[in-house]
């Protein structure tokens, strides 16, 4: 009897992890395009959100900006019962701060964070750059529309609080809203230093940064590419780490790496439409966003945005020369190209809040044995199903292979040899979202029984 009981449990397990969650689908279906454009043109309108710009106005400058941002957040929240903690976090920067500070300035963020049930310490972030810039940076007097960089970011944050806070996620969601980013991504670096101080245990940092033009500068149209920037491994590992890399693997591996293969696979398996790019380099060649400061500080983040940029729109002055149109107006913005990124961020957030925490300690064993053998640290959630070991060739850019191998702590995969391949462990909830791949940090000092 308890035999054909454990026969059932696997095969119902192998059914469930086949399948997809329905509700991911109904949130790509609740993306509205229509509120996406109407809150684009209304950053815009703001003229200019250069962070040293204007913040009494109320029509115009970054302070009537992050105080209609705020306030979007607090209809949002009063939609869902007060579900979202909606404040500012700030910091003061000075002259002696860069070359690109002006004039000593608060640089102020609107944070709206959804509470998961668990009461839990975990947050997956989303995050959108309020300010703007012309053809000179610290010009805050000159219009500075910034409709695609960053107004289309910023409204995609927006959208996804809409739609996500009709559900319940185990695990806490943050709306993020980051200023001066343009003077030297003060924003992102003020509030990775609250998250750290409050011991938050990020997830993942999803930097969205132009996610609204389908026309490169090289004359290509495309509505269906889109960009993941991730660096390669993390900038605070040790130096045993770095020397045991030599020997072990995983130059490709590391946490923010890992997070977008995530996307990567959940944009192909529910938005099949979409054409996401991994691109390994922490940026573009020789420049910067908001997800950097979060990894200076070893959290894993990435960047979403558009595949073919247009500068004659980005950091402009608004001009017409030799017949050609330059700066960041409306014109350039694909709404619902828009709509599709803002889309892939939503579900990456779901699916995040709604898996099971990662395995811990993976440890990793196999030398010249015929065999690999895998043993980590068991989640403690009620909401876990089991594990899933993943593998794939070294050369390859994604995970290749899987086997789920239940709730247990180690496993042996027959057969496999370690100097071949890849390898990494992720937890699968009851509901089939999974966690993040974990890659082994760590060698198998001792023999377990073979499973």
């Amino acid at each position: 009897m308890r035999k054909c009981y454990l026969v059932v449990l696997v095969i119902c397990s192998q059914f469930l992890f086949s399948q997809t969650d329905t509700r991911v689908y109904d949130i790509i279906k609740s993306i509205s395009t229509k509120r996406i454009e109407n809150d684009i043109r209304t950053l815009a309108n703001f003229g200019t959100r250069n962070t040293f710009s204007d913040t009494i106005s109320n029509k115009r400058g970054i302070g009537a900006a992050r105080r209609w941002i705020k306030s979007e957040f607090e209809k949002v929240s009063k939609d869902c019962s007060n579900c979202l903690e909606v404040f500012y976090q700030k910091d003061f920067v000075t002259t002696n701060d860069g070359e690109r500070v002006p004039k000593d300035t608060w640089i102020v963020n609107v944070v709206a964070v959804q509470k998961g049930t668990k009461n839990s310490n975990r947050y997956v972030i989303m995050t959108g750059d309020i300010d703007s810039r012309n053809s000179d940076p610290i010009d805050f007097t000159k219009d500075a529309p910034g409709a695609n960089d960053n107004a289309t970011g910023m409204a995609g944050t927006i959208e996804a609080a809409r739609v996500l806070s009709k559900y319940k996620f185990d695990y806490n969601i943050v709306y993020l809203g980051l200023s001066g980013e343009e003077q030297g991504l003060f924003g992102g670096k003020g509030f990775a230093e609250f998250a750290k101080k409050n011991n938050w245990d990020i997830i993942g940092v999803l930097n969205n940064d132009m996610i609204g033009n389908i026309e490169g500068v090289d004359g290509v149209i495309d509505n269906r590419t889109f960009r993941i920037f991730s660096e390669p491994t993390p900038i605070t590992e040790t130096e045993k780490e770095k020397s045991n890399r030599r020997f072990y693997g995983g130059e490709v591996d590391g946490i923010s790496r890992q997070l977008a293969r995530y996307i990567h696979k959940l944009t192909t398996t529910y938005m099949p439409e979409m054409n996401p790019m991994m691109v390994y380099r922490l940026d573009r060649f020789g420049r910067g966003g908001h997800h950097r400061p979060f990894n200076d500080l070893g959290f894993s983040g990435v960047r979403i945005m558009e595949a073919h940029e247009n500068y004659n729109r980005q950091h402009q002055d608004l001009r017409v020369e030799n017949g050609i149109k330059y700066g960041d107006v409306i014109e350039g913005v694909n709404f619902e190209y828009a709509n599709k990124l803002t889309a892939v961020n939503a579900i990456t957030l779901a699916s995040l809040a709604w898996a099971t925490p990662e395995p811990k300690n993976v440890k990793i064993g196999g030398i010249v044995q015929p065999n690999t053998k895998l043993k980590w640290d068991k989640v403690s959630d009620e909401n876990i199903i089991g594990y899933k070991i993943y593998w794939r060739l070294t050369t390859s850019p994604q995970w290749e292979f899987s086997r789920f191998v239940g709730d247990v702590d180690n496993f042996e995969l027959q057969g496999i040899v370690i100097d071949n391949y890849y390898f990494g462990v992720s937890s699968v909830s009851k509901t089939g979202h999974e966690s993040v791949v974990v890659f082994p940090n760590d060698i198998i000092r001792t023999t377990f029984k073979r499973n």
